[in-house]
């Protein structure tokens, strides 16, 4: 097993530092947190499956759709990857539909109550047109109002022998643009000069869960830091779910981003495969790249590649992860950090972090029972 290392060493400014030529990034659990859609669609599965749905979210995480769909649906199994691919985009379709129906519903209140006020303005302003004298009652033409008509005042006129006065031009509806407004402007509310808008509506959401697609603490500070071409995507994701899930939080996915379909890939992960071929298509030696990681599964692919491995507790408890053999165990990307050497474009890796930092990301972190205190290193991994 590889040494176990959480920053390095027991004093009160942790540290650990190495040199390689890419990071090789898993995607969910490690920059962008999507888990919870991902284990409500694997529950969905296994109710159909009547199946217990904690012990099948425990046996798919971090593998690929295509195989976890294979090993629960044994009808499925004689399928080739092309016949799969209807079976993992719908599967991962419906992650994607998990993570955005809160908001969507959010959306959906909102708009219903903001209409809702606006109808209720709309038949307020109607009945204050309709019921504006005294009493209260609606307004109704008399007998003789509805006798008169502009053709028999002129013919009453001519018969009198008297001549109509002529319109002063300001009357005149047809030439006056404005004369129409005038009208409307007298029955106009005051409530108009504050316009409702949706996204200011408070909707009651203690019914729903929130499951979205969400970035990671370090990640987008971490993600700017790398030049193009020093940094890749290897995920146990299709390409529906990596990339709806990437798009999601603002990031744009590199131009190496291996997918669980992606015809290459003989096997998935605990195989090492995705990280040798993510770093095959960056042009490097996996044994001089760093590979970071949440799952078991990841974590171990990770390491059977040869790469430096660092593993994140975000998704998975400490006693979970601490034995897969990653070289690093650390609550949290904010503690790492990342300068690009000018000589040869190679990137120097701090963990940098004081004591209070540690514990305080530690704290943070996802885990079910306390970590063991602060241990060092059987030795460092650095170039």
């Amino acid at each position: 097993m590889s040494q176990f290392n959480l920053c390095s060493a027991i004093n009160d400014h942790n540290q650990a530092e190495m040199v390689v030529d890419a990071i090789l990034f898993d995607m969910d659990g490690t920059l962008v947190d999507s888990i919870a859609a991902v284990e409500s669609a694997w529950g969905a599965v296994a109710q159909t499956l009547n199946r217990d749905p904690q012990e099948v979210i425990d046996a798919t995480h971090g593998r690929r759709a295509i195989d976890n769909l294979k090993d629960l649906k044994p009808q499925l199994r004689r399928m080739s990857a092309a016949e799969m691919e209807p079976h993992v985009e719908e599967f991962e379709t419906e992650i994607l539909r998990q993570a955005d129906h809160f908001q969507k519903e959010v959306r959906s209140r909102r708009s219903s109550m903001a209409s809702s006020k606006r109808q209720s303005r709309e038949t307020s302003r109607k009945n204050s047109m309709v019921f504006n004298n005294v009493d209260h009652k609606p307004r109704r033409q008399s007998s003789l109002s509805q006798s008169i008509t502009a053709d028999g005042v002129s013919g009453r006129m001519a018969a009198l022998g008297l001549k109509p006065l002529t319109q002063a031009p300001s009357t005149n509806q047809e030439e006056d643009p404005n004369s129409s407004n005038i009208d409307e402007d007298v029955f106009d509310d005051d409530d108009d000069e504050e316009e409702i808008k949706t996204d200011d509506e408070e909707v009651d959401v203690s019914d729903l869960t929130d499951k979205s697609v969400r970035i990671l603490p370090g990640v987008r500070k971490l993600i700017d830091s790398l030049p193009e071409g020093r940094y890749a995507v290897a995920t146990s994701g299709a390409k529906t779910y990596c990339y709806g899930a990437l798009k999601r939080v603002g990031i744009t996915p590199p131009k190496v981003t291996i997918t669980a379909d992606d015809p290459r890939l003989k096997n998935g992960k605990p195989f090492p495969d995705p990280f040798i071929l993510a770093a095959e298509c960056l042009g490097f030696d996996p044994a001089n790249c760093l590979v970071i990681e949440d799952s078991p599964s990841g974590i171990k692919a990770g390491v059977a590649s040869g790469a430096k491995t660092i593993a994140v507790c975000t998704s998975h408890p400490f006693e979970k992860i601490s034995e897969c053999g990653a070289h690093w165990l650390i609550p949290t990307l904010e503690l790492v950090q990342v300068e690009v050497r000018k000589s040869d474009g190679k990137l120097r890796i701090y963990i940098d972090a004081d004591k209070q930092a540690v514990l305080k990301s530690r704290k943070d972190a996802v885990q079910s029972s306390a970590p063991p205190e602060l241990s060092n290193a059987n030795n460092s991994s650095s170039s």
